[in-house]
């Protein structure tokens, strides 16, 4: 496979992982306002559920319904992002375009992701987890396959004879 193949397939991948972090965003967002529970994969804590928490007090369902809006977009704007980048830059080629491409959702899942295996809620892991990790590992194969790409040495333009 081409050099240039090889990074619109990695691309590719990568943009089909990133379409994947929208759609989660998208869905995160809609259950932040249409849902019985709290979010995807947990519908309460400790036991109590969202009604029980909102009759108690309406204020703190109300900020993490705040903090569910707020996080859904910022997983879509970091979607977009890698999308953006890995279509136009690492697709022509662009180290830049991977290394920012790479950072940005390493940074998210980095953050967000050790505060799940804390103990601390329980939640159905294939409904609030599996989608993400599905997206990443999409996104991981892709941004190997442009790694290796870019990594070949890119073919000298050919000079027009004078």
């Amino acid at each position: 496979m081409s050099r240039e193949q090889s990074l619109r397939n990695g691309a590719g991948l990568m943009v089909l992982g990133a379409l994947i972090f929208l759609v989660y965003a998208v869905v995160f967002l809609f259950r932040a306002f249409a849902s019985t529970g709290f979010e995807l994969g947990v519908e309460t804590l400790n036991g109590v559920t969202r009604q029980q928490l909102d009759g108690l007090n309406p204020a703190i369902v109300y900020y993490i319904t705040h903090l569910h809006v707020a996080t859904a977009g910022f997983i879509a704007a970091t979607a977009i992002a890698a999308g953006g980048l890995a279509w136009y830059g690492v697709r022509a080629g662009l180290w830049w375009a991977w290394i920012t491409g790479v950072i940005a959702p390493v940074v998210g899942l980095a953050v967000a992701l050790p505060l799940h295996y804390m103990g601390h809620f329980t939640y159905n892991w294939v409904s609030h987890l599996a989608p993400i990790y599905v997206g990443t590992i999409i996104y991981v194969v892709g941004a190997v396959v442009a790694l290796i790409a870019l990594s070949r040495a890119a073919p000298r333009a050919v000079r027009a004879a004078p």
